[in-house]
């Protein structure tokens, strides 16, 4: 009960909350739609979705703020690479919460003259380049620990290791490579299941990826499948938010 009362205590753990019931009543829609549902019905799911995300913009009043401070905050990181992505990628959100503050005026009819089209399709281009950033930085991380962990097993090779890997060396050239990629992808999901942060913002990213690329219309998913994305990555940011050793640090 205690970790829940932690949990329903945080703003941001309200608004990921909202944003798993917003999206899930996207997959909803979809699926009623599709199953032959009367109008009505998903009209009243879809109405629910939007004033979900209302809701959601409201709670995400003045985080611009808060996402300038951590990008002052990673200024100051020793790794460059890190600086960089962490630095960016705190910049674009507060760009896109700013542009999302000014959505929700219009939305809310306090400032009725915002063209909301156009402010949208700029909140999902700054939330698309946070994205990017974010995939990224996690590249960087992932390629850090393959080297890390390929570095160790050389160091534990014997000598009759060594001379397997020169016999080895007239094979042919495919099978060479076909190999390499193999060991690759055995030393990738070795790293990934040693490091659940790591693996679960790779994840969480890759599902937020679809969301502002459809809407910007640069790949287009069906409804149900953006509805997924979102709730899956909503349900993932939950995760890290109720177990904190599960959110990837700088």
């Amino acid at each position: 009960m205690e970790p829940w009362v932690r949990f329903s205590a945080q703003s941001q753990a309200r608004e990921r909350l909202l944003r798993a019931a917003q999206y899930g009543c996207a997959l909803a829609g979809a699926a009623l739609q599709r199953n032959g549902a009367s109008a009505e019905v998903v009209a009243r799911v879809r109405q629910l979705e939007a004033h979900l995300s209302l809701g959601r913009k409201l709670l995400r009043l003045g985080g611009s703020a808060d996402a300038l401070e951590a990008a002052k905050r990673a200024i100051h990181l020793s790794d460059a690479v890190l600086r960089f992505c962490l630095t960016l990628s705190h910049l674009n959100r507060a760009m896109y919460l700013a542009c999302d503050n000014v959505l929700w005026a219009g939305k809310a009819g306090l400032a009725p003259a915002v063209d909301q089209e156009k402010w949208s399709q700029r909140s999902f281009r700054y939330y698309l380049f946070a994205l990017i950033v974010n995939l990224s930085r996690d590249a960087y991380e992932i390629r850090a620990l393959m080297e890390r962990e390929a570095g160790g097993q050389r160091a534990k090779g014997t000598e009759a290791g060594r001379q397997q890997q020169q016999r080895r060396r007239p094979e042919a050239g495919l099978q060479q490579l076909g190999l390499r990629l193999q060991l690759e992808l055995r030393l990738l999901l070795r790293v990934l299941r040693g490091n659940p942060p790591l693996l679960l913002d790779v994840l969480k990213n890759a599902c937020d990826l679809f969301i502002p690329l459809d809407k910007l219309g640069l790949y287009r998913s069906s409804p149900a499948f953006v509805g997924l994305c979102g709730l899956a990555s909503s349900v993932l940011s939950i995760l890290t938010i109720l177990h904190p050793w599960l959110k990837l640090k700088p």
